[in-house]
């Protein structure tokens, strides 16, 4: 049995719970001189996070307008309602469906002086491994690439494909930005820019020299 109806009601309850649950985190900043050197260039930002981290870095960056891409899948429609409200732009697409749309809408955004934020392992993984459609992004609109990784001193981890990290009320979040990352023109180009994002989000998210990612680091 399906309850479309009640779905509204479902989803904005549901986006009360993680606000009050969020408003408890205890964030710690690291990395932030990255963001302001980006930004001081005078570029286009592109922020990259893997997946299952998604819940405290969006918390931590609510109220700033930074556009989103959002799987076109039914699960994207929950994270759309609660991005939006908390004051995100949200481009609907993704690498599997409407890829072609939502990358013409990051780029759009991107040269319209928006700041971007994507999931380059999303919707469905494999888990943190970079697709190329943010840095393709970045490559068309001459932006600058940013890994971000959260690591919470407790957490729930969600038996989903990329174990989603949802912080324990009251837990400290650890938020760190990387040095931001060029994409020069052509392939080869953009294939060394996958490589160093790929390294960049493994030591934001984990801790330098930690390549995997499969357990209770956060």
């Amino acid at each position: 049995m399906t309850l479309g109806w009640a779905e509204p009601v479902v989803t904005r309850a549901a986006a009360g719970v993680v606000r009050l649950l969020a408003a408890t985190w205890r964030y710690r900043v690291h990395g932030w001189e990255h963001v302001a050197a980006a930004r001081a260039t005078g570029r286009p930002i592109v922020y990259v996070l893997w997946h299952s981290r998604i819940l405290p870095l969006l918390y931590q960056r609510r109220g700033e307008g930074v556009a989103l891409l959002i799987s076109r899948h039914r699960d994207g429609g929950y994270l759309t309602t609660l991005s939006e409200r908390w004051g995100y732009r949200v481009v609907r697409g993704s690498s599997r469906r409407g890829g072609e749309a939502g990358l013409r809408g990051l780029v759009r955004a991107l040269r319209q002086g928006t700041e971007v934020a994507l999931t380059p392992d999303g919707p469905r993984g494999p888990a943190e491994r970079m697709k190329p459609g943010a840095l393709a992004a970045a490559q068309h609109a001459n932006a600058l690439v940013i890994a971000a990784g959260a690591r919470a001193s407790a957490a729930w981890w969600i038996q989903s494909w990329d174990r989603f990290c949802v912080p324990r009320p009251f837990a400290r979040v650890d938020v760190r930005y990387s040095a931001p990352l060029a994409v020069g023109p052509g392939k080869e180009a953009l294939r060394q820019g996958l490589r160093s994002a790929e390294r960049a989000l493994h030591a934001v998210t984990h801790g330098a020299g930690r390549p995997g990612g499969s357990g209770d680091d956060a």
